[in-house]
């Protein structure tokens, strides 16, 4: 069986053909565009809910839907301002898969299991993988610290953080973090992982919506480029900038709590997603920038991520054969 047809318990559990999740990304997926390229080439595409007034994020799930008759998915940060009427815009539109952050699953799920969506948790320790497999969750999406976005404060590796998990859960995970190609999915797969969730790959594509600036920005960045930003609140991993440097600033000079909450929420991920401000606005990317070079259509992105897989696979096969 080559890659190409590869069947996991998460590629089964979807319904989709390659073990690829785009993952959600405020601003950068919260439109159809890139969600819909990513399902319709045999992925998962994900709609990012986060930051979407309720009427907009009603729009863009009808274009979604309406774009592609592959399976996707509506990420949704449970503790955002009107979660509960996004929830139920999902709920009435049958969305299929619900990739839920930061909150709880336990109170949302009966009504979701009631017309089969499939509920998957994103967590970053082994604590809150053990809470949402014991809620009942389908499957996991497991983030180490070189993901962009909001990952560990602990900053362990994926590759450590996932295989912690996989040794004491028992359902599907989906592993995230410092990947932009092929190899790193091979290598995430062979670690026990069903699938792999890829953003910053996602993010350098030609449907991302976000500005010109903000890709440029992340195109240039190398792999050590990207710093954990804000430890005495909830932290982000995001370009090394202005604003990161006046956050460490802060930190240094043990400024009050309530002067450094209002000093990091001043900036904001709209303002260099939107306006292109990529020295004062959070410029949240992954390690894994360092690994792409170019921005490419996302479904360009699948078929060069499942070749790369492909190769990889040949590789470990003709070692075995060497053995």
């Amino acid at each position: 069986m080559s890659f190409h047809s590869m069947q996991t318990a998460i590629t089964r559990m979807l319904g989709i053909e390659h073990p690829i999740i785009q993952a959600g990304m405020s601003w950068a997926s919260s439109s159809a565009a890139l969600p819909a390229a990513v399902s319709s080439a045999g992925a998962l595409g994900v709609l990012a809910a986060g930051p979407l007034r309720t009427a907009d994020f009603e729009r863009e799930l009808r274009a979604l839907a309406a774009a592609t008759s592959r399976p996707y998915a509506v990420n949704i940060p449970l503790y955002r301002p009107g979660a509960a009427e996004i929830l139920d815009i999902m709920h009435a539109r049958r969305v299929p898969v619900v990739i839920a952050s930061q909150g709880g699953p336990k109170a949302h799920l009966p009504r979701f299991r009631d017309y089969g969506a499939i509920w998957i948790q994103v967590v970053s320790t082994l604590e809150h993988a053990r809470k949402a497999a014991d809620a009942g969750v389908d499957a996991l999406v497991v983030i180490g610290g070189e993901a962009g976005g909001h990952p560990p404060a602990n900053e362990v590796s994926t590759l450590v953080t996932v295989r912690r998990v996989l040794q004491e859960v028992r359902i599907p995970v989906i592993a995230g973090g410092g990947v932009a190609d092929g190899w790193g999915i091979a290598a995430l797969l062979a670690l026990g992982a069903d699938a792999v969730q890829l953003g910053t790959r996602f993010l350098l594509t030609e449907e991302a919506a976000v500005h010109q600036r903000y890709k440029q920005a992340v195109l240039a960045a190398d792999v050590h480029d990207t710093v954990l930003i804000g430890r005495r609140g909830l932290p982000v991993r995001g370009l090394r900038n202005a604003f990161a440097q006046a956050i460490f600033d802060a930190e240094r000079d043990h400024i009050a709590q309530e002067d450094y909450d209002a000093l990091f929420k001043n900036s904001t991920l709209k303002q260099a997603a939107l306006d292109g401000d990529v020295e004062w606005g959070k410029v949240e990317l992954g390690q894994s920038a360092g690994l792409v070079s170019r921005i490419q259509p996302a479904a360009d992105v699948v078929a060069q991520l499942v070749h790369e897989l492909r190769e990889a696979q040949a590789r470990l096969r003709a070692m075995a054969a060497e053995a």
